[in-house]
């Protein structure tokens, strides 16, 4: 009679593999072998949810600017801290060169969530009546200058009478320039620009080209373009920073479609998570986050910035969750004032809640929409 089998035993010896297996793999991961996880920063290893549980989108669309503004979308992007707290959901991402058309985009559903200026996000509100967007988080802060030609530009009174680069009729840098002008008491036509400075709005790309063949005597504009200014022989004449509270004022926030929030607000929270994540390794890891951010640029536009550019231009820039709302709501009331805007309603433009709920999980303090009417602040 032949023995008797043993299951026991060679169950045990499977479960041993089994575990052995799950073990090598694990390891594979962690060391990056196959993988990009050796190059991730330590506080992207974590999913989003339980065990990375399944969120409830399949995939969702990222939309952005190749600006060293927008830096927590590029280092976020590029180096997995957003992607690595979507689970199972797909990242997808597209760029812009202007907010009106960001907000399209928006608005047609081939975005979902999306960094934007200040003023397109108000408009984009004001105009669909409060039915389009909602601001979820804060992004980047400052990184704005007014630079200009040394030699026919001295001091700030020489700017009367010279032509001076706007990036876009209606967007951040030109609201804020136009309100500059009108506290000095000169005169400017919002819509045509013409005044006693001439407002010259000129895409961001093709600014340093205007400025050299002298076309524009300087730029109000945002970082990269500003430092690549300087590196052409412009000075600093402002630095817009110095014109706020606190030196600190909204540049870019994070916005995300309400039809989108509605249906996947667990999405809209992981995605949350990675920016909140992305911002404190920024924060800790300067010299590399700047390094990254390099490395998107080039990715997206081709050419990577010279180092007298980009090392002149991230300090301005930093990075914060606080969407800084009270700022928000005085650049709106410059738009009024410029006759670019009528007194906007901007209770509801915020919904803070998801954001909130991923920096109390984090140990972090939360945020409120004061100061703007808004009353969704804990939704």
């Amino acid at each position: 009679m032949s023995p008797p089998p043993r299951p026991r035993r060679r169950r045990s010896r499977l479960a041993a593999a089994l575990g052995l297996l799950l073990t090598c793999a694990t390891a594979l991961t962690s060391c990056g072998y196959g993988s990009r996880a050796d190059q991730v920063p330590a506080a992207a290893q974590a999913p989003a949810g339980a065990a990375g549980a399944k969120l409830s989108a399949g995939s969702v669309t990222l939309g952005y600017f190749p600006n060293l503004t927008h830096a927590t979308a590029l280092v976020g992007v590029r180096e997995g801290l957003i992607r690595r707290e979507l689970a199972g959901t797909a990242l997808k991402t597209t760029t812009f060169n202007a907010g009106p058309a960001e907000i399209e985009a928006l608005n047609a559903g081939s975005v979902d969530i999306g960094f934007i200026g200040p003023s397109p996000a108000v408009n984009g509100y004001v105009k669909s009546g409060g039915r389009n967007l909602r601001i979820v988080s804060g992004s980047a802060s400052g990184g704005v200058k007014l630079v200009v030609n040394p030699e026919k530009i001295k001091t700030l009174d020489d700017l009367k009478g010279r032509r001076i680069a706007t990036p876009q009729l209606g967007n951040t840098q030109d609201v804020a320039f136009l309100d500059w002008i009108a506290a000095r008491g000169w005169k400017v036509d919002a819509a045509s620009g013409r005044g006693d400075v001439s407002v010259v709005r000129t895409n961001n790309t093709i600014t340093p080209d205007a400025y050299r063949s002298g076309s524009v005597d300087g730029a109000w504009v945002p970082e990269p373009t500003a430092s690549k200014l300087v590196a052409d022989g412009a000075a600093v004449l402002l630095d817009e920073t110095d014109l706020w509270p606190d030196k600190k004022f909204v540049i870019t926030n994070v916005v995300v479609s309400q039809k989108f929030l509605k249906e996947h607000p667990d999405v809209v929270e992981a995605v949350l998570r990675g920016t909140v994540k992305t911002n404190e390794w920024i924060n800790a890891h300067p010299e590399q986050a700047k390094a990254s951010a390099n490395a998107a640029l080039a990715d997206l536009t081709g050419r990577e910035l010279e180092p007298e550019v980009i090392d002149r231009a991230w300090p301005s820039i930093l990075v914060t969750d606080d969407p800084l709302p009270a700022t928000l709501r005085t650049q709106s009331e410059h738009a009024v004032v410029a006759g670019l805007l009528e007194k906007p309603d901007l209770t509801g433009i915020y919904d803070l809640g998801p954001l909130n709920r991923v920096l109390g999980s984090l140990n972090k303090p939360t945020v409120t929409p004061a100061g703007t009417g808004a009353d969704d602040q804990g939704r």
